[in-house]
């Protein structure tokens, strides 16, 4: 790109939508861009200008602008996500990019996703204006205009003019999946912040840890809102929303848009992009129970006054240094040491030994003849000859199995191969010869049409609990199986959808806290990306808690998301076990 205005003054910005805006330079040019990099843009301002096009007016493709930090093209990365297995190697992957919110698209996105965020107070989360009759609509999709104009997006409800967005795209995807899976809001500091102690409540608690320059002067509202945008020259950022959507949670996209959201604010100053930031912090209740924040490395320092954690990211080493000599001479931040998340499902007894099969042989014998039937049928069968007939088929015959206690074992083969007669006698029907040893311990099923799991009709989150006895470790069991959204968490099992509700009975099984977990036909109603998803949860929880799982499915995608340490192939009798690779950890 050449050279073309070179350093210029701004003469002022005009911002009409926050996909939209222009700000007029020096000498007659005009910048298009959007109005959520253009408000932080003041009178005066000097701006480098790269351009190759000469002309008035440029749109948002012909330039390049730099202040202090970098302002135009919008900030965004291409990356690929990996998911590996328990064991280090690769179960699938996604193709994405992380960039900043620019067209009107992504934030009619951003307000349909924020009805899916945990702490949205907002019935209807958007306001909308009519382009025709300019009447205000509020909804949480594009609306119609009674008068048959056209809505345009006024404002999300929640956030405020400081705010700017980053949104999570799918680059690659299947035709039913959604192209932004998420997004994260960034704000200013928040003007003041106190600290609960059961002594009372400690004022202004952040600037006895760092400089309290980092902080102020901060945005603080009011009706003029550009005027208290210009005064805003922070060292730090505040993360104010991390949103994915519901079926994607369990992905690790949470922390996927923190760690570019940090990049974003040590590359290019952001939101305000006017100093260095030192560094960023979160207030998140949802911090107690999902411990995303804390793998990005967030440390937690304190409880607001009003009972919210707060987590701080150090950008600089100055910011790490005063966090630290903070976690170390405070009396109330040496006892958790920085940590606020701790697992709650914990571990399971477990089998105290490996369950063994030898010799098995099982069989069944059925009798068919003609009895009851219509005569038209009845008629029909003898014209093919069909009289009476026993039917006897041997599912195994001398069948021998070993599964080591904390396995995770798939087992695989063709519709009516015996999947379901071996899970059968894992449960205690006795087989025809031979022996079935399973150790002692808690053993629970779910064999479609013979063990089913009653789902009851309590909020799904009521119902594991219930059997838990602790909200964390219910949520925690919820999350794995692909069940993250917390509006969802109040849903009642007939207002979820099929895969929601074999979701769901996973969340009952496994809220037994078995020792040993058998599943027929597992992810027999889930999508592709869904089963893969659910499956990896599944298998990671199942390892983590020390369960021995045993589950059919005849779905390569799941077998693979599952890396089981043992893949039993069932068929013409007989059992054929294909170890997994590489040692078990």
């Amino acid at each position: 790109m050449g050279y073309h205005g070179g350093t210029m003054r701004v003469l002022g910005r005009r911002i009409y939508w926050r996909w939209y805006g222009e700000v007029l330079l020096e000498g007659g040019v005009t910048l298009r861009m959007t109005g959520d990099v253009a408000k932080w843009l003041r009178p005066g301002d000097r701006v480098r200008l790269r351009t190759e096009f000469k002309k008035p007016v440029l749109g948002f493709d012909e330039y390049a602008l730099e202040a202090a930090f970098p302002l135009w093209p919008p900030f965004a990365k291409t990356l690929e996500h990996v998911r590996e297995s328990p064991f280090g190697g690769e179960a699938y992957r996604y193709r994405l990019k992380v960039r900043e919110a620019t067209y009107e698209g992504d934030y009619e996105a951003i307000a349909e996703l924020e009805q899916f965020h945990y702490a949205s107070e907002k019935e209807v989360v958007a306001l909308w204006v009519c382009t025709q009759c300019q009447k205000t609509l509020p909804a949480n999709a594009r609306p119609l205009c009674d008068c048959g104009g056209e809505a345009r997006l006024k404002e999300i409800r929640g956030s405020t003019p400081a705010s700017r967005f980053l949104v999570l795209e799918l680059a690659e995807r299947l035709p039913f999946e959604p192209r932004i899976l998420g997004y994260l809001r960034l704000d200013p500091p928040i003007p003041r912040m106190h600290r609960r102690t059961p002594e009372g409540v400690e004022r202004d608690i952040r600037e006895r840890i760092f400089p309290r320059d980092w902080f102020h002067p901060t945005y603080e509202g009011g009706a003029d809102w550009q005027r208290a945008l210009d005064r805003v020259n922070t060292a730090a950022a505040r993360i104010a929303r991390v949103v994915v959507h519901p079926d994607y949670r369990s992905e690790g996209f949470g922390a996927l848009l923190v760690r570019v959201a940090l990049e974003w604010a040590k590359e290019r100053g952001a939101p305000e992009a006017r100093r260095e930031k030192h560094l960023v912090y979160t207030i998140a209740q949802m911090a107690r129970y999902h411990p995303f924040f804390e793998k990005v490395g967030f440390r937690y320092l304190f409880d607001t006054a009003s009972g919210r954690p707060v987590l701080f990211y150090p950008l600089t080493e100055e910011a790490e240094a005063h966090l630290e000599r903070f976690l170390r001479e405070d009396p109330y931040a040496k006892a958790h040491g920085g940590r606020l998340y701790k697992p709650r499902f914990g571990r399971v007894p477990g089998l105290p030994g490996p369950i063994r099969l030898r010799g098995v042989h099982k069989a069944y014998r059925s009798h068919l003849d003609l009895e009851g039937l219509s005569r038209e049928v009845q008629e029909a069968l003898l014209a093919f000859g069909v009289k009476a007939r026993v039917v006897e088929r041997a599912v195994l015959r001398g069948a021998s199995l070993e599964i080591p206690p904390g396995s995770l074992v798939v087992l695989a083969g063709a519709s009516g191969a015996g999947k379901t007669t071996l899970l059968r006698l894992l449960l205690g029907e006795a087989p025809d010869a031979g022996e079935v040893a399973v150790p002692p311990g808690r053993r629970v099923a779910y064999i479609p049409g013979e063990r089913e799991v009653d789902l009851g009709e309590d909020p799904i989150l009521e119902a594991v609990y219930r059997r838990l006895k602790d909200v964390g470790a219910a949520i925690e069991v919820l999350n794995r199986v692909g069940l993250s959204d917390a509006v969802l968490y109040r849903a009642r099992p007939h207002e979820l959808s099929t895969g929601q509700r074999e979701r769901f009975r996973l969340a009952l099984l496994l809220a037994e806290r078995p020792d040993l977990l058998l599943i027929d036909e597992f992810a027999a109603h889930l999508d592709v990306p869904t089963a893969r998803r659910v499956a990896l949860g599944l298998g990671k929880l199942c390892r983590e808690a020390g369960v021995t799982l045993v589950a059919a499915t005849h779905r390569p995608e799941v077998v693979a998301a599952l890396d089981p340490d043992l893949l039993v192939y069932v068929g013409y009798g007989g059992l054929t076990t294909v170890p997994r690779r590489g040692p078990r950890t």
